[in-house]
């Protein structure tokens, strides 16, 4: 039997579980909202309240804490919320005080090694480890060394992470509870896998559950199945603007524990592997972190431990990779807070230029950045912007290659959609798309032939399915007819049926269906940008053929997005890791053929570009060992 002891409590196989009110940045940086959610925590009979302390100096790079933008999309959304809800150092001590009058256990997540030095200060009975930081053995390290309990969440790793980290945990004697967890915000059910907890048992350590579904019923299914912690977030208003407040509970959620048994089945899974969804993915790159210089480091340099920090975004090597690193000889300058990524451990990225798949194949970019992919030879780029880049113009020189622009999917905190039936998001949709054209125009003339506008359409919704689809496709239309495309090729672009965007997963409910685009497109004489990744997934969703989806497509595809996909959000996966067949998708496309598809595409690997470009390097391997083999098979 495994039990640990978190203060006057025995928590593991045999106990009472163990509720934990994560009230989290829920407070928004306001005391009196952080004294109300610790007394509705007490109110609806939470064993402990959980509060987060960060030092944001110690865990983002410079550049991203003087501007959010010079990141990834997500990172710019959350980073500045964070920066604003910080609690004070002396505030902390006040809620402390209070939860001891309130007979409710203080606890709080320490997200680098300041911060739980000051954690360890309040008294906390164990330390909890956020799924960011499953992978960060420094700062376990630093909390096994102050002897009390941790308790880890699991989400955003692999199991191969898991089982190092644990195996690492037990090497130096660590006491420690597991907690199953999708750390997206809401987390969909069928994404949950509740069934894993029992994978999770075969570490002979006591197992619970951090929850970020809508809803109860999961948590409570959890709690039968054995999970000694149930950890959920609450709030007084899920309305309230902030990362988590749309996933968690109002106070009388925790009172309930009987609702949605629906939601149930949907939510155990096959308990037989461990996967990262795209929620997760997102979330782990601005929550994760890498391994960066604390200096500038030059060639020929051996890595020493004084030159290695831990910080986020993940966007390098994983801590994981530390004990790797060091030791290594540098071959290259790596600047202060640079994160050191593969190639300082020998990895080569190579392209075999003459031997690609014939089609026009580039990469993706941004104005900052598109530069570095131009030594591999790429015969056009393809520029995602953000609504914030529309205001900035095309900084190269002339190149040889075609132009493909990709408009903004959001801005500010709205989609952009141009199927909306709100009026005003319709018409700044449609406004920020013009924006995106004439940015496409000024920058035509540096290029080849007529550029390329990539477009979502929209028409996706937070909870519930929309009914009246034929007013999307009317708005949609009144919307194209509302551009001047002049001079650009307008592609509309197939969507996936569960997207994420701020942190939560919507769905889609036009523009997915072959047929239905076909309908809407051809008598408007337009053509479309196919996504693989987002029409495998429709298909796994509406349960029709994939490959029949893209054969009666083709006559209308002028650009293609090509990346791997499984169930219902694994989208934008490496070519080879999901379910797509690409040797048979090479045979409908005409791979071989003078009547096959000879167009554009991009390898759209989810993060592809980071590591020096190294997932579209793979990708575009990989597509060419499968084009060829389509090329050269026999007929059937």
């Amino acid at each position: 039997m495994s039990v640990i002891r978190i203060g006057d409590r025995l928590v593991g196989d045999g106990q009472p579980t163990y509720i934990i009110a994560e009230i989290g940045v829920n407070h928004n940086g306001i005391l009196p909202l952080a004294i109300e959610l610790i007394d509705a925590a007490v109110s609806a009979g939470a064993d402990a309240v959980k509060f987060q302390k960060r030092n944001l100096d110690q865990l983002y790079a410079q550049k991203y804490l003087d501007n959010a933008n010079s990141g990834e999309k997500t990172l710019r959304y959350l980073l500045p919320i964070l920066q604003r809800v910080e609690l004070p150092d002396e505030v902390y001590f006040e809620i402390v005080e209070y939860c001891q009058a309130k007979g409710i256990t203080f606890m709080c997540s320490a997200f680098d090694i300041e911060s739980a030095d000051f954690v360890d200060q309040l008294g906390v009975p164990a330390f909890k480890v956020a799924s960011a930081d499953m992978t960060n053995l420094p700062l376990l390290d630093h909390l096994i060394k102050k002897n009390k309990p941790l308790i880890i969440s699991t989400g955003m790793s692999n199991m191969d992470e898991v089982e190092f980290s644990v195996k690492h945990l037990k090497e130096h004697k660590a006491e420690f509870i597991l907690l199953h967890c999708n750390s997206t915000y809401p987390a969909a059910f069928e994404d949950i896998n509740l069934r894993f907890m029992e994978q999770l048992r075969k570490f002979g350590v006591p197992v619970g559950y951090s929850g970020h579904e809508r809803g109860i019923a999961v948590s409570t299914v959890a709690s039968a199945l054995g999970a000694c912690i149930i950890e959920r977030h609450i709030t007084l208003d899920r309305t309230m603007d902030g990362p988590d407040h749309a996933a968690s509970l109002e106070p009388h959620g925790f009172r309930k524990m009987v609702r949605d048994i629906q939601q149930v089945g949907s939510s155990l899974g096959t308990g037989e592997e461990k996967f990262i969804s795209r929620g997760e993915i997102l979330n782990r790159e601005v929550l994760g972190k890498s391994l960066l210089a604390t200096r500038r480091v030059e060639p020929g340099e051996l890595i020493s431990p004084e030159m290695v920090t831990v910080k986020g975004p993940a966007l390098g090597l994983s801590p994981q990779r530390y004990p790797e690193l060091i030791g290594r000889r540098v071959t290259r300058v790596i600047e202060v807070d640079e994160p050191y990524t593969d190639l300082d451990l020998g990895f080569e990225i190579e392209l075999d230029v003459e031997h690609t798949l014939p089609l026009e194949w580039g990469f993706t970019v941004r104005f900052r950045d598109f530069e570095d992919t131009l030594h591999y030879q790429p015969r056009m780029l393809e520029f995602h912007f953000t609504d914030q880049d529309l205001d900035e113009h095309y900084p190269g020189g002339q190149h040889p290659l075609k132009l493909v622009v990709h408009a903004p999917e959001f801005f500010e905190r709205t989609l952009v959609d141009l199927c909306s039936e709100e009026t005003r998001q319709r018409r700044q949709s449609v406004e920020l798309i013009q924006k995106t054209i004439n940015l496409t125009r000024e920058m035509a003339p540096h290029f080849n032939g007529k550029p390329k506008v990539i477009v979502h359409t929209g028409g996706m919704s937070l909870d519930n399915p929309i009914e009246r689809r034929d007013v999307l496709y009317d708005n949609l239309r009144l919307s194209v007819s509302e551009l001047d495309f002049d001079q650009v090729e307008l592609l509309l672009e197939n969507l996936p049926p569960h997207p994420w965007y701020f942190g939560g997963q919507w769905l889609t409910n036009a523009f997915m269906d072959a047929y239905e685009i076909r309908d809407f497109i051809k008598p408007l004489g337009l053509d479309m940008c196919f996504d693989t990744s987002h029409a495998k997934l429709y298909s796994n969703w509406a349960h029709v053929d994939f490959y029949e989806q893209v054969a009666v497509l083709l006559p209308y595809i002028r650009h293609l997005h090509l990346s791997d996909g499984a169930g219902l959000d694994g989208e934008g996966l490496q070519i080879g890791e999901g379910t797509i067949d690409w040797v048979r998708f090479f045979k409908v496309i005409g791979a071989g053929k003078d009547v096959g598809y000879k167009g554009t595409m991009i390898p759209e690997i989810w993060r592809g570009h980071q590591r020096g470009n190294e997932g579209f390097v793979i990708a575009i391997r990989r597509l060419s060992e499968a084009y060829f083999a389509a090329a050269q098979a026999k007929p059937e």
